[in-house]
């Protein structure tokens, strides 16, 4: 089946190159476009999409709200956020708010398919390195809060799975993970997925945003050091 995909931008034209570039490809469809965030929504209660290309700066909705909505609905899409720019704190909103990855717009179009798959399969992060700088740029900058919920949510894990989520945060693919760990990486891609469950987190992207919010990776993408 072809990954059905929703175009959300505000410049038709990039709305057409993208278009252009999907078209190109056997496994991919475009089913729909939108112009901002509070036309996304409209059009997606009526049409069944499996991958959202969400610009971030837009009018009315922006791509962040627009993004947390659909993502708080039931069975959503996943949303991959397109970017002018490299450390974007609107992209950093967007991943805490559910987003499955983030891409620049000028990124190459083979990174861009590659990208639409693999947030489509929710087997990566997309640009592991981009999304960890991002996460090194903007953590620090939170609020102070309570790491007490999250660390609480830690403990379900077993010291394996807590193992193998410290390498997903670093940025590391299962295959990576895998030869790390003298593993299968069947038993890897089984570890991630009950880390998922455990946590209640969607995708790849989740648990690297836990992982600085909890302090188990500290900006750098190195470990923190345990007390």
């Amino acid at each position: 089946m072809s990954i059905r995909v929703m175009l959300v931008d505000d410049q038709v034209l990039l709305r057409t190159g993208f278009r252009m570039v999907l078209a190109a490809q056997p496994d991919m469809e475009v089913v729909a476009e939108a112009g901002d965030g509070a036309e996304a929504l409209e059009v997606l209660a009526g049409t069944e999409v499996d991958v959202v290309l969400m610009d971030v700066r837009m009018p009315r909705l922006d791509g962040v709200e627009a993004t947390r909505r659909i993502c708080a609905q039931e069975d959503p899409p996943k949303v991959l956020i397109l970017t002018t720019f490299d450390l974007d704190e609107y992209a950093f909103s967007a991943l805490k708010v559910g987003a499955s990855g983030f891409m620049l717009k000028d990124v190459p179009p083979a990174e861009l398919l590659g990208a639409i798959r693999a947030v489509h399969s929710g087997d990566a992060v997309v640009a592991p390195s981009t999304t960890r700088r991002l996460l090194d740029r903007f953590t620090p900058m939170l609020p102070s809060t309570s790491h007490e919920p999250a660390g609480a949510e830690l403990g379900r894990l077993t010291e394996r799975e807590r193992e193998v989520m410290l390498l997903v945060a670093q940025g590391l693919s299962n295959g990576e993970i895998a030869a790390r760990l003298v593993l299968s990486e069947a038993t890897v891609k089984t570890h991630v997925g009950r880390i998922l469950t455990k946590l209640g987190l969607r995708d790849r992207v989740q648990v690297v945003v836990l992982a600085y919010e909890s302090g188990l990776v500290r900006a750098g993408g190195g470990a923190a050091q345990q007390q």
